[in-house]
């Protein structure tokens, strides 16, 4: 058995807009990473943290990687403890699944300091405890992007229920991330518990033709489908200059813009060719509004979770 392992997950687009807690995307435009080292006494600690963040809780309960690691731990009845170095290269409340992307990470760094690794896509269950501490219940789609990669669709919340889906070729994911901060609890608290019949009749609809299109490269199935009617109108007031970022990204070719999770970070799917154009558009709209938005850009096939070279242990030998 290993002393020590390092493993890296994506970023996420939580809902790819029409798919609220159903539709997940792996965002491999940036990534956190967690090395694991093998300690003598049972239980789980942090260790170092470097990257876009100096520090994060040392309590389980409120860190997601060392919640993740707990339950693998436990649950494989383990007879050692583990050290955890995280590495944040996914920005914390910005709607690219930072929590669970530390959580993901844990899991498959600790997963391969076991005598018996478990296949990634079990580690489901795990991932998913440490983004309760983030949201409770924990969203599912975030989390199994992150982990298993590309787009995904939760049929079933169970482990058996998560699907990778067909993904269109030729288009990009583009992201742009204002300097502004939202909280998952708060924006779901902000959703209605009812909506009117016609509204989720059309929803059904237009994820419909987005997962259609996916399937079969249609590009107006993807234009119809990739619009959300349900969620996202109960979430502008968080983000105000949404509608004219929207505006522009469709203007310049996109084939759909939305919240990125809860926002307030915005993506679009586009054209590879358009790519560029489309992110310059949305660019612009966020500094008409005085915000200065980062710019991310990753292929919709993104890669998922895996074991990294650990350069560290390298060098130690």
């Amino acid at each position: 058995m290993a002393d020590r392992a390092k493993a890296s997950a994506p970023a996420s687009i939580g809902n790819v807009g029409v798919g609220f807690d159903v539709l997940g995307q792996a965002f491999d435009a940036a990534r956190d990473s967690v090395t694991a080292v093998r300690e003598r006494g049972r239980g789980v600690r942090l260790g170092e943290v470097s990257g876009l963040v100096a520090s994060l809780p040392d309590a389980i309960e409120r860190n997601t990687a060392l919640a993740a690691a707990k339950a693998l731990l436990d649950a494989a009845d383990a007879s050692f403890g583990v050290r955890l170095s995280i590495d944040k290269g996914v920005p914390l409340s910005a709607g690219m699944g930072g929590s669970a992307a530390s959580a993901v990470a844990a899991v498959v760094a600790v997963n391969a300091l076991l005598a018996e690794p478990l296949p990634i896509a079990d580690l489901l269950p795990f991932a998913l405890e440490g983004e309760r501490v983030s949201s409770d219940p924990p969203p599912w789609d975030n989390v199994v992007a992150s982990l298993l990669g590309g787009l995904v669709l939760v049929a079933r919340e169970r482990p058996d229920g998560a699907y990778r889906l067909p993904t269109p070729k030729g288009i990009v994911a583009v992201l742009l991330h204002p300097p502004v901060e939202t909280r998952t609890r708060a924006a779901r608290r902000l959703l209605r518990p009812q909506v009117p019949m016609r509204v989720a009749v059309e929803h059904s609809r237009r994820i419909a033709a987005f997962v259609a299109g996916c399937a079969s490269g249609d590009a107006d199935l993807l234009r119809a489908g990739l619009d959300d009617l349900l969620v996202e109108p109960q979430r502008t007031q968080l983000l105000p200059v949404l509608p004219a970022v929207k505006q522009a990204a469709l203007a310049a070719g996109a084939f759909g813009c939305s919240f990125s999770g809860s926002g307030p970070s915005v993506f679009a799917w586009a054209p590879a060719p358009e790519a560029s154009r489309v992110e310059r558009a949305m660019a612009a709209a966020f500094g008409a509004a005085g915000l200065d938005a980062r710019a991310y850009r990753a292929p919709v096939d993104s890669a998922g979770a895996r074991i990294e070279a650990d350069e560290t242990a390298r060098e130690a030998a």
